[in-house]
């Protein structure tokens, strides 16, 4: 009976011990079974809430994955996308807002209070730093935060930094435009090559760019300008080459540069050019027929208009060829020529035809409309014929110009790259006689004229200087200040550019004798950019037969000055068989 006892009890002993290994077996199962569901839940719930994520911060400004490349005429690029990460959280999702703040804050650089009340205001999304480093993206790995989580991101990179900084223009956070082309070809720049567009080529030349700021910043350095312009424009396609604005910025870090920076010389300010203007009083006055290159004006004295005195800065003190009048850049002779129309309405008429009343319509958001007089007496006909009491652009300058020297037709300029083909027909504005003589009287002024410091030998080159006392609107003029400029057309018996060069309040130095002159501040600016560009742009050398049909139509005549009493060299025009 003891036997069978132990064998009962030996029996039950056994069975509770099977039964309590089931039952850890049937734990260890639960548990594995357990932490495999989670796993698929976490792996397939942050799958799930991604597209989430992505769809709430479309929603809160999402820069613009696919932004179209920005090339010069010749490829270089000048504005691309650079992969990168941003972090982001599900605010929802952090579980302890404190610790991750902290560690997000010393990981990244970053306000430790701000970032804080980020996570804390809730939803599901927030960012926490836009395009970070390699090395921060590490250590954004390496935190393995719930709830945070990196972002494919895009920056626009400028490759070519300052150089064609007002011309770009550059994108905010979101990679949307905010200045320059950026911001005026958005519409065509988001998504352009994802649908089929391709890169938007510019009609800036990389290569011109740089001699040309290199020039204009010299200059600019030198004779300590507040600021300074410099334009290369293909007169047969009336495409902008160059467009340097001094001072100028790096469009990688532009929100960090002062604003005066980023404004745009060239089409987002206006100026009183001065003398430059001869080019269309002369022009206005030989295309109505109301005077020719034989006529002579009276400039032995100062000329008044009511109370007011006009003199002239280079004066002979004697009677004036138009030709003299034009290339010793006098404010009497231009009076005497304007007096010979004397009508407001055709001279605004000519003006408005050449564009200058009204805002360029180049590619630039940053464009200034003209400063106009509100009336028009003659008083105004008289200060509009040598360049004071109206400012505009030089952008707007240099499309009128090119408009008298090239074929007699208004077309408006544009910073895209375009063929003869796609040329507009353009407005004609004057004969074709008229832009004969203008391409003479041109080259003139910088053959024995106040341009001559732009004078060439490779090249045969016209100009035009300009000196004008500085407005600024709502002030008057600023007192001591000057605007100083240059424009250069190349070559000038058949030209094919156009170089402006506008110094903003120059100094003179030394080396110019004090002088602040357009000719001897600026117009050595515009023989540097010609004479370093135009192998660039495949010019050959002019043949001297060029320069030979030029002086075939001058007279050099022994003249009287008036204040001298000396015999001086004259200029006369010689009347040449149709």
């Amino acid at each position: 009976m003891v036997l069978f006892a132990s064998r009962d009890a030996g029996t039950r002993s056994l069975r509770r011990a099977r039964l309590r290994l089931r039952v850890l077996m049937a734990v260890f199962v639960l548990a594995f079974f357990s932490v495999g569901l989670r796993l698929v839940d976490l792996t397939t719930g942050a799958r799930a809430t991604k597209p989430q994520v992505l769809s709430l911060r479309r929603g809160d400004g999402a820069p613009d994955i696919g932004r179209a490349d920005i090339l010069d005429r010749r490829g270089v690029t000048l504005a691309t996308n650079l992969r990168v990460n941003s972090v982001i959280a599900d605010p929802s999702r952090v579980n302890f807002p404190e610790r991750a703040a902290h560690r997000l804050a010393d990981a990244l650089g970053l306000n430790e209070a701000a970032l804080l009340a980020r996570l804390k205001r809730g939803g599901r999304f927030a960012w926490i730093k836009r395009r970070i480093s390699p090395r921060e993206e590490a250590l954004v790995k390496d935190l393995g935060l719930p709830g945070v989580a990196l972002q494919p991101d895009e920056e626009r990179v400028y490759p070519q930094k300052n150089l064609v900084s007002h011309v770009l223009g550059f994108t905010g956070d979101d990679n949307q435009g905010l200045a320059g082309i950026e911001l005026a070809e958005q519409d065509r720049l988001v998504g352009g090559e994802a649908k089929g567009k391709g890169p938007l080529v510019l009609s800036i030349d990389v290569a011109v760019q740089n001699v040309v700021r290199e020039a204009t910043m010299k200059a600019f350095l030198r004779f300590h300008a507040k600021g300074a312009c410099a334009i290369v424009f293909d007169t047969r396609t009336r495409a902008f080459l160059s467009l340097v604005s001094l001072p100028d910025f790096d469009p990688n870090r532009a929100t960090r540069e002062p604003s005066t920076n980023r404004q745009n010389r060239c089409s987002g300010h206006t100026y009183e050019l001065g003398s430059l203007f001869k080019i269309f009083t002369t022009a206005f006055a030989l295309d109505a027929g109301a005077a020719s290159l034989f006529d002579r004006l009276d400039a032995s004295q100062p000329l008044y208009i009511g109370r007011h005195p006009i003199h002239d800065d280079h004066a002979k003190f004697r009677w004036l060829t138009v030709p003299e009048a034009f290339a010793f850049s006098s404010n009497i002779g231009m009076v005497r020529l304007i007096q010979k129309v004397d009508d407001p309405e055709r001279q605004k008429g000519f003006l408005r035809r050449l564009g200058l009343f009204g805002t360029s319509k180049v590619e630039l958001p940053d464009t200034r409309p003209p400063l106009l007089p509100r009336r028009w007496p003659f008083i105004t006909q008289a200060t509009v014929a040598y360049g004071h009491g109206i400012a505009v652009s030089p952008v707007n300058y240099v499309e009128a110009v090119a408009s008298l020297i090239d074929d007699g037709r208004f077309r408006p300029g544009t910073v895209l790259r375009r063929g003869l083909e796609d040329v507009p027909p353009g407005e004609p504005v004057v004969a074709a006689k008229t832009v004969r003589d203008m391409r003479w009287l041109l080259w003139l002024t910088t053959d024995r004229g106040t341009g001559d410091q732009a004078r060439l030998d490779r090249y045969l080159t016209g100009g035009k200087t300009g000196t004008a006392d500085k407005a600024v609107y709502g002030r008057g003029y600023v007192k001591g200040a000057v605007v100083a400029s240059f424009v250069s057309v190349l070559p000038v018996d058949d030209p094919r550019y156009l170089v402006l060069v506008t110094l903003d309040e120059p100094q003179g130095d030394a080396a110019t004798h004090g002088f602040r002159y357009g000719g001897w501040t600026a117009a050595p600016v515009a023989a540097e950019i010609i004479e370093r560009v135009g192998p660039l742009l495949g010019l050959e050398p002019s043949p001297p037969e060029a320069r030979a049909r030029m002086e075939a139509r001058l007279q050099v005549y022994p003249a009287m000055n008036g204040h001298s009493h000396e015999t001086e060299e004259g200029l006369a025009a010689v009347r040449l068989d149709p």
